[in-house]
């Protein structure tokens, strides 16, 4: 009987340690894990930062030159939105807003919006989605070349009232079988522009200030 109940708690005490060495494995792959994915995604916004704004135009590092800015108003799901700046010396060249348009298809889609100085676009990337291949992913610059109609644009370059897809009776494409996700894009694009407008004369005296 003792013996039986050696060999039970032998048992145990080996099934407990493998269960503290698997998790263990599990924790230290995950933490691994999530390094790398955190580094990927640095490596790809850093990418699409450069595309945006290139590196003859400016010359301090975009990762390291940003702000927190919130805005209920305009960025209701978002208690923070990231703005790079880019900068020429002591001259502002750009802004780029990391954003989130919260009603895409199949969830959010992450955005980086480029405005120059003068308020008009550079570009627009997407940086992180989950929009139906063959449809929605159509905002991809690897998929088709549908971001790259917003270069050059501004408030006033459509006025407000026209920053839409055609369907709604705006100027912008919408994708064949897919509307929503344009849609989406378009809308926080505009909220983009309309709170650089806003905050214009704050964020130029902010970044003048650190860089003095």
């Amino acid at each position: 009987m003792a013996s039986n109940k050696k060999l039970i708690l032998n048992a145990g005490l080996v099934l407990g340690l493998f269960s503290f060495i698997g998790i263990g494995l599990v924790s230290f792959t995950y933490a691994l894990t999530q390094q790398q994915i955190a580094e990927n995604e640095r490596l790809f916004v850093l990418k699409n930062l450069r595309e945006l704004v290139p590196e003859h135009l400016h010359d301090n590092d975009l990762l390291a030159d940003s702000l927190q800015v919130s805005d209920t108003r305009l960025f209701k799901n978002e208690r923070t939105v990231t703005l790079y700046r880019a900068f020429k010396g002591e001259h502002l060249v750009a802004m780029i807003a990391q954003v989130t348009a919260p009603d895409g298809y199949n969830g959010s889609i992450k955005l980086l919006v480029a405005i120059q100085e003068n308020g008009q676009l550079m570009g627009v990337r997407a940086v992180s989605h989950h929009e139906t291949p063959g449809l929605g992913d159509a905002i991809d610059t690897n998929k088709s070349d549908w971001v790259f109609a917003f270069n050059g644009h501004s408030l006033s370059d459509p006025t407000p009232a026209y920053w839409k897809v055609k369907r709604d009776g705006g100027v912008f494409d919408q994708f064949t079988g897919a509307t929503i996700t344009p849609r989406a894009v378009v809308k926080t694009v505009l909220k983009t522009l309309q709170y650089y407008q806003a905050h214009k004369q704050t964020l130029t005296q902010a970044a003048a200030v650190s860089h003095e």
